[in-house]
């Protein structure tokens, strides 16, 4: 066998060790970026207002953040509001940091909806999910001292009267707007549904008597007490933590599913480092199941459904296929 010199031993030992030092450097491994990251507090975006049911849950649910089992770094949560939505999320999806620092908030199927009717720079293929904290059904509400004590009285004043019923719900295609198209199509009634620009003003209007009915979130209705009659569920089943004794719709004979339903949980950006978005996946799942968050959450009306990431990804191209479908015609 012929003898390999030792000055050419020493080059290929120098060529293997400047290899590993530039595979090291240019490709970090999830070890080395878990250990770094997060450098700063991770900031969530919500694109609705302070007070509403996205806003409050988020705080809830991120509460637990700084501690070194989670994410060793708080969480701190900023306000986008606008159009529904919209101008958070279109933010986001094109100016927000990719280094997993800047996360959002997401409302199923108020961004898929929103995606699909209108020129948005979001959709499901450019944002990551990362885990779901909540999914707070639509209910169907009226004012306190309002005739209506059923979602079936509602439907047969409507019947009577075409177009005059007047329902609030926080915006356009947001999952209060899905619930009021059920409703129209499953009980052949044509309703003038009003985008109030959030829950918060939506609840305001139906408070106020501006409106003879709205759609709202659960957990926001919930919280009303007696200031309100809630009618009916936008679910399968009833909420029997909170509402044992309100139906559903299809206990009332009106088709109407759980396709309005809020699903809410944290997304980042496409094109933030699979390592990043892997760590993320793992520890916000686990923090949302803190005991702590979830007794928050009860003591706030706040239903719970904690789902991993990919459970998230399989429900949000579910509630695409169906969306699309419901809005096809609109």
């Amino acid at each position: 066998m012929k003898k390999v010199s030792p000055m050419i031993l020493k080059k290929i030992k120098s060529s293997f060790v400047t290899a590993a030092v530039t595979t090291m450097l240019l490709a970090p491994s999830a070890a080395v970026l878990a250990a770094e990251y997060p450098t700063a507090p991770i900031q969530v975006a919500v694109a609705y207002g302070p007070g509403g049911a996205t806003d409050f849950q988020a705080r809830i649910a991120t509460m637990m953040a700084g501690n070194e089992k989670y994410l060793n770094m708080p969480i701190v949560i900023f306000n986008k509001p606008g159009a529904g939505g919209q101008k958070g999320w279109n933010w986001y999806a094109s100016s927000a940091s990719q280094d997993g620092h800047q996360l959002a908030a997401y409302n199923v199927p108020h961004f898929i909806a929103q995606s699909l009717k209108f020129d948005t720079s979001y959709n499901i293929d450019n944002l990551e999910p990362i885990a779901n904290w909540g999914a707070d059904p639509a209910v169907l509400i009226v004012p306190a001292d309002s005739p209506f004590n059923s979602a079936t009285e509602l439907v047969a004043w409507s019947k009577a009267n075409p177009g005059k019923l007047t329902v609030s719900g926080a915006g356009l295609y947001v999952g209060h707007h899905i619930a009021s198209l059920q409703l129209d199509k499953a009980a052949d009634i044509s309703t003038k549904y009003i985008p109030a620009g959030g829950g918060v003003a939506a609840m305001k209007m139906v408070l106020g008597s501006q409106v003879m009915a709205g759609f709202n979130n659960l957990s926001d209705a919930f919280r009303q007490g007696d200031r309100i009659k809630i009618l009916a569920v936008a679910d399968n089943q009833r909420e029997e933590s909170f509402l044992p004794d309100v139906p559903t719709f299809k206990e009332q004979g009106i088709d109407v599913d759980d396709s309005s339903v809020n699903f809410r949980g944290i997304m980042a950006r496409k094109g933030t480092p699979p390592e990043v978005i892997s760590f993320l996946a793992e520890r916000v799942h686990l923090m949302f199941q803190d005991a702590k968050v979830a007794k928050k959450m009860k003591a706030g009306g706040s239903p719970m459904r904690i789902m991993s990431r990919d459970e998230v990804k399989t429900m949000w191209v579910e509630r695409q296929a169906y969306l699309t479908d419901l809005l096809s015609d609109l």
